[in-house]
């Protein structure tokens, strides 16, 4: 007859104080979500995996959650229809019942996606990697799920580029060229502006599933950005990539207003209490900081700031809104200091 071993876990603790997130972390698997046309999307993922622990109890049942994960991985290969945000959904449901003594379940995926595609001029083909982030939360009231990608790209800085602007039209002016030309001329060659890196995330989440896909938020994120960027990038990819970003210069702010815009229009049927995470960091070149701008907010929000009802600060009397030091004001001058 086997030994009866001790259930520790379930004893009552020294201090009674509950816990909001006992787990595991750094779970690393493999899975393979499969698709109805081509082959399956394959990610090697880290989970973290979550209960809640009220305070009688000393310790969860550690290794249901790794059993969890195992089984939900099992059941995904079967199904057709899954979608990483289903797998933590599915995961989470499954702690919940595990553990009578728990009330919430979390579970949090990170992966690393590989997609191919071509450079934008010599059309060789190349890939780019998305870091995509699935998450979970599961209590008696049901289970919100949400799917978010992040995506590297570039972006010039606006006010570096008007001040370029200016000093080429003090240049041209001295040259003896007209108005008209120089107007001509700017609008077709864009002046030089300090570049960054830009990293930026983007994330829908619903209770159930948000019904996004994850290669539309991919797409949505990385055209929030001044260009795309391209690991293999001949010379004309390079102008490209130069004339494209140069063209589309943006703040970091501006880059998180058009992810807002961008999700207003790819993903308009989404329900109002859909929960839209945006956010932008930069990389400066020129700086030893960094720029950083994000927004958390429902669908319904997004809808109704991006049809023109948010709350605009009001004008001063000389017409130009308040704007930060350094930035670019209404009419398209520059303040004093000429920095961001």
């Amino acid at each position: 007859m086997a030994r009866q071993l001790p259930d520790v876990q379930a004893s009552r603790p020294d201090v009674t104080v509950g816990l909001s997130r006992v787990g595991v972390t750094d779970v690393e698997k493999l899975v393979e979500v499969p698709r109805d046309e081509g082959r399956p999307l394959v990610f090697t993922a880290d989970f973290e995996v979550y209960v809640d622990l009220p305070g009688g109890r000393k310790g969860i049942d550690m290794s249901r959650n790794m059993q969890v994960i195992d089984e939900t991985l099992e059941a995904v290969l079967a199904d057709p229809d899954s979608r990483l945000e289903g797998v933590c959904g599915a995961a989470a449901e499954r702690l919940l019942a595990k553990h009578d003594y728990t009330t919430t379940a979390q579970v949090r995926m990170e992966a690393e996606l590989i997609l191919r595609e071509s450079a934008p001029e010599s059309d060789l083909p190349t890939q780019h990697s998305v870091d995509v982030v699935a998450e979970a939360t599961a209590t008696e009231d049901g289970t919100h799920e949400s799917i978010g990608v992040e995506v590297t790209g570039m972006t010039v800085c606006p006010c570096s580029q008007g001040m370029s602007e200016s000093r080429a039209r003090e240049v041209l002016a001295d040259l003896g060229v007209d108005r008209a030309t120089t107007d001509d001329f700017l609008d077709r060659v864009p002046q030089p502006g300090h570049s960054q890196r830009g990293h930026a995330f983007l994330a829908v989440g619903a209770e159930g599933s948000p019904s996004v896909d994850l290669h539309d938020l991919v797409r949505v994120a990385r055209d929030s950005m001044s260009a795309r960027i391209y690991n293999v990038a001949k010379r004309p990819d390079e102008d490209h990539m130069t004339f494209r970003s140069h063209s589309n210069a943006r703040f970091v702010e501006d880059c998180v207003r058009a992810l807002a815009d961008g999700v207003v229009e790819e993903f308009g049927g989404l329900p109002d209490d859909a929960v839209v995470r945006m956010r932008q960091s930069n990389d400066e070149s020129i700086h030893q900081h960094n720029a950083h701008a994000e927004r958390e907010l429902t669908m319904g929000q997004l809808r109704a700031e991006t049809d023109g009802d948010a709350v605009m600060p009001e004008q001063s009397v000389d017409g130009d809104y308040p704007v930060e030091e350094g930035r670019w004001q209404a009419n398209g001058t520059a303040r004093p200091n000429g920095e961001r």
